[in-house]
């Protein structure tokens, strides 16, 4: 079997587009799912009395198990075909909203979330695998680019929609418009998206048992470990029939944390030993030799754990401190999704001779700013549009940053290395950064908000103790949620002016965990060597027989692909550089 078999003619004509228009608007329900329940998750905390950690389990259930199967499901695409695929992920994915929308507890919502991202996880091979497989040359430099802007569109209207459909109705709808959008893709991926098979590497089933596991243990430590404790026990845990006792010299959180973090290392050292016996390894350690490929994996994953941290954080504070409504906080949100297209632009063209590696680092420099700037002058009642101003800043930086980082990840890879695995190394930990963004800037806020809450509430005239603790953890149990419940209810003035400042204490305390991790991302970009990312690659299934251009189209390409790369959010980036990884076997047979 060659690296990709297409079971029908070739699409012509106008097939192909209408076919790029079903894969582009699949690819883009893993950004518009990003989106529209980031901007809806303070609705939806009100509406089911979602617990700070169950808050954060809603976003990062989905990144979890999304990232643990991404590979594994590109792989089962490679048995099974790709529109199989992304027909299974999208029917995974209906099924998951319906879960979610009728979820009447807090746990079914998480497992609607969950059966989400085993469906989102099965999309981005097969879109890839048939955007090569339709189109050549100068029309596939033109399809990524399409797609990349639509991903980009995409996340603006998931902000808006998500604050539209809970301001006037009620959350369940950020899942139900999945529904007849799950219907017209299925509907379009089956009647004009061909049969794509590529070549059957094999599975790795220990290694990924092995990864995910230690991945979920260590993301559970972090969600979990402020409601357990991370000295003391504060209260039993229990699994599998097990107690872990609040009478224990120790709490789980940590000891869980270093399980996580021993499964991972073990999985590690079994990709190495698969690796010397020549068997398929879902990670292939010898790419990290290259301080190109590195580095930049490294940056990859501090610019996605500050994306999705922020879009856990940032509509917590808009709708709960400053007192906006879901829709203006949508607004916000779009705004700094608009900012990221006009990043990817300007990389694209007005600095674009400044060199990949020197526009990375400098849009990485804007990131860290922008966030800094907001830890330092956010206010619990700041306008919102100050707030806006500077989220347009950061995401104009993470979109400089995001349009280059695959290509100059990606370059030098060794000629004998599958590009394939590069891709899929770096995406990988991309959304493991993902995931982890929202479980230690949480974190960062979970444990700021008790402090924070108890020394503003001590300001105030003539409030006793226990009214200060009680309002406290209520509060901080509802993630703000209650803030906004007793603005609602026209409590007391200087009640809930001193919560909705400390709120922004503990905001400003998690944007400067943010801005540390920007930091030590663009730390990450100065080791790179600055000519990385000007190889151009192509795959055999670009390369078009007896064009005098094929040359110069594989470069356009691969700039697209950079672009398309760029045009979402850094989140999206993540997903589509693992979804690239299944459109390209090697880079041996293309220099």
């Amino acid at each position: 079997m060659t690296d990709t078999e297409v079971e029908s003619e070739p699409l012509r004509g106008k097939a192909r587009w209408i076919a790029l228009g079903a894969l582009a608007l699949a690819a883009g329900t893993l950004v518009f799912d990003a989106t529209i329940v980031s901007v809806s998750l303070p609705a939806i905390i009100a509406g089911t009395g979602l617990g700070f950690p169950a808050a954060q389990w809603v976003l990062s259930a989905y990144s979890v198990v999304f990232t643990a199967l991404l590979i594994t499901a590109g792989r089962m695409g490679d048995r099974v075909g790709m529109r199989t695929l992304m027909a299974i992920g999208v029917v995974l994915v209906v099924a998951g909203s319906l879960l979610a929308a009728a979820a009447h507890h807090p746990d079914l919502l998480i497992w609607g979330r969950i059966v989400q991202g085993a469906g989102a996880a099965c999309v981005p091979a097969g879109v890839f695998s048939a955007i090569d497989a339709v189109f050549r040359g100068r029309d596939r430099t033109l399809a990524h680019t399409a797609g990349g802007v639509a991903l980009g569109v995409v996340a603006v209207l998931g902000a808006l929609l998500g604050g539209w459909l809970t301001t006037e109705f009620t959350w369940p709808w950020i899942f139900l418009v999945n529904v007849p959008i799950g219907a017209v893709l299925l509907a379009g991926i089956l009647a004009v998206v061909p049969e794509i098979h590529t070549q059957d590497r094999g599975l790795d089933v220990d290694g990924f048992l092995l990864g995910a596991a230690g991945f979920a243990v260590v993301v559970f430590a972090l969600i979990e470990g402020a409601a357990y404790g991370w000295g003391r026990p504060l209260r039993t845990f229990g699994v599998l029939g097990l107690h872990w006792s609040v009478r224990a010299a120790a709490s789980p959180g940590p000891v869980l944390l270093v399980l996580g973090l021993m499964l991972l290392a073990l999985f590690v050292l079994w990709e190495h030993h698969r690796a010397q016996v020549n068997r398929p390894a879902l990670l292939d350690l010898s790419l990290f030799s290259g301080p190109a490929f590195r580095w930049g994996v490294a940056a990859s994953f501090a610019s996605a754990l500050g994306v999705f941290g922020l879009l856990f954080v940032l509509p917590l504070y808009l709708v709960d401190a400053l007192g906006l409504s879901t829709l203006r906080s949508g607004l916000v949100v779009a705004v700094a999704a608009l900012g990221t297209l006009l990043g990817a632009l300007v990389a694209r063209g007005p600095v674009a001779e400044l060199g990949r590696v020197r526009i990375a680092r400098l849009g990485l420099a804007i990131q860290t700013v922008a966030i800094a700037l907001a830890a330092l002058f956010i206010t619990a009642d700041i306008s919102p549009w100050w707030v806006a101003v500077l989220l347009v800043c950061y995401g104009v930086g993470l979109g400089m940053t995001c349009a280059h980082l695959t290509a100059i990840t990606l370059d030098g890879t060794p000629p004998e290395r599958s590009y394939r695995r590069a891709r899929a190394a770096q995406a990988t930990l991309g959304g493991f950064g993902a995931a982890l963004g929202v479980a230690i800037l949480g974190g960062a806020l979970s444990l700021s908000l008790g402090h924070a809450l108890t020394d503003r509430l001590s300001e105030v005239d003539g409030l006793p103790q226990r009214t200060i603790r009680e309002v406290t953890i209520v509060t901080h149990d509802s993630a703000g949620g209650a803030i906004s419940a007793l603005r609602a209810h026209h409590a007391d003035a200087a009640v809930v002016e001193a919560l909705a400042r400390g709120f922004t204490d503990a905001t400003r305390a998690a944007l400067v965990v943010a801005s540390v991790i920007l930091l030590l991302g663009f730390f990450a970009t100065a080791r790179i060597p600055v000519g990385a990312g000007t190889t151009r690659r192509t795959s055999p299934a670009a390369r078009v027989p007896d064009d005098a251009d094929r040359t110069t189209d594989s470069a356009s390409e691969a700039e697209a692909e950079s672009s398309a790369n760029g045009a979402a959010d850094g989140g999206a980036k993540s997903a589509g550089a693992e979804a690239d990884e299944s459109r390209d076997d090697t880079s041996s047979g293309t220099g």
